[in-house]
């Protein structure tokens, strides 16, 4: 075996040009499929940071009704009305498995009712908010303070503006100190927030750019236990979990709406708690992505299956080429094994050292386009090694018909060709 390659690398690298030229369709076809499956690779991790996040493993679990998100703010034209979450229901979530922390808390969009001096806060969201919400939705204080135990029990009118809101408020005034209105009721602002980028919405729906138009605009906080002061009582919380790794969300996520549809008849009741299954969301914009580059992938196998044809042009030359040779060494007793094993390991030398080649060009031009497309790009360890196997594959398939057609030369009538 040894000296079949030492002598395949010999015979290679006395044509040289003619094998470059040779490997040159394996090479292309071999880069082109690396490139194209570190676009997948790169692509596919990206679109899953995006849509999770970089490590905040959050999850909403909504009230619907019906098929849409049920709205407070108009409530249900039949009169029913919508479930609360109980204090054991809260409990329960806060003790299922992969629950790291959850938050229960009010909220209102595109809410008019605050103002500061005539100012009104058009747009964006009011938060009533649990101690947790801060912490589980990626907010920190950026000036002042957040809110502190006392504000709950004292039931403090005390406010968090997010630094958007308290541009559009407060026109380049500092607001801590300041007192707005929430329904008719003075809030004292107490700090300015800001959420941590990893947090920031990605706009992949109708949803998703509303959601983003409202953090655009801005948002209020105040304590939970005000929010009846400045609105009223009775209405159905939301809820968003942390779960402990990115592979349990879905899982945990569904667990909660689980918890929270008890004491809901779902089958009569148009009300239902749904988690959003944001994993679902990765792999069908992943197998989107994938489908399109296996296309690619295909197309660039042709170019495999064209390098593959030439490495049996050329080994049938090189067959041609050294009858005499073939003829020799059988009168000197060589078998069809041993001629059939030196030709196939040439042919597979070649498409291998291409392979290798191709591998290496791969890996440079996925680097390339990443950098002039910015498209993310990621290198697949199995796709390499599966790469130089299959070109390897191709030369013994490849090789086979010349590595046949030298074993069975006659050694009398390969002696005497010229």
């Amino acid at each position: 075996m040894i000296e079949n390659m030492r002598i395949s690398i010999q015979g290679i690298w006395s044509h040289k040009m003619r094998s470059f030229l040779t490997m040159l369709g394996i090479i292309i076809g071999i880069a082109s499929i690396i490139a194209i499956v570190s676009t997948i690779k790169g692509t596919s991790e990206q679109i899953k940071e995006d849509l999770i996040g970089a490590g905040n493993n959050t999850v909403s679990v909504n009230l619907n009704y019906g098929d849409s998100a049920y709205d407070p703010e108009y409530g249900m034209t039949d009169g029913t009305e919508p479930p609360l979450i109980t204090d054991q229901q809260k409990e329960d979530v806060m003790n299922l498995e992969h629950v790291k922390n959850a938050t229960f808390f009010y909220s209102k969009t595109y809410s008019s009712s605050v103002y500061y001096q005539n100012t009104s806060f058009q747009g964006g969201s009011i938060y009533g908010i649990d101690m947790n919400y801060m912490d589980t939705c990626g907010y920190m204080v950026r000036t002042g303070r957040g809110f502190i135990q006392k504000d709950y029990d004292e039931m403090r009118k005390v406010v968090l503006v997010d630094s958007n809101a308290a541009d559009n408020l407060f026109a380049g005034e500092n607001p801590v100190g300041k007192t707005i209105e929430i329904g008719s009721e003075p809030f004292t602002v107490v700090g300015i927030v800001q959420q941590n980028d990893d947090y920031q919405p990605n706009i992949n729906s109708i949803d998703e750019y509303n959601e983003y138009y409202q953090m655009i605009m801005g948002c209020v906080m105040i304590p939970n236990r005000c929010w009846p002061m400045a609105f009223k009582f009775d209405e159905p919380e939301n809820v968003v979990i942390k779960a402990d790794s990115t592979d349990t969300m879905s899982s945990t996520g569904n667990a909660v709406a689980e918890i929270l549809n008890q004491g809901i008849n779902t089958n009569t009741s148009k009300y239902k708690y749904k988690a959003d299954d944001v994993m679902q969301k990765v792999k069908n914009l992943q197998k989107l992505s994938e489908s399109t580059n296996t296309q690619l992938i295909w197309i660039a196998s042709i170019s495999l299956l064209v390098g593959g044809i030439g490495v049996m042009n050329i080994m049938l030359v090189s067959v041609t080429e050294r009858t005499r040779e073939i003829g020799l060494k059988k009168a000197i007793g060589a078998r069809k094994k041993v001629i059939l094993h030196q030709f196939l390991t040439e042919a597979s030398m070649l498409t291998s050292i291409g392979g290798v080649i191709g591998v290496i060009v791969g890996i440079a031009l996925s680097k390339v386009v990443s950098q002039l497309s910015g498209a993310p790009t990621a290198i697949s360890i199995p796709a390499i090694i599966g790469s130089v196997l299959f070109s390897t594959l191709i030369g013994v398939i490849f090789g086979l018909l010349p590595s046949v057609k030298a074993a069975d030369l006659n050694p009398i009538d390969a002696l005497r060709s010229e």
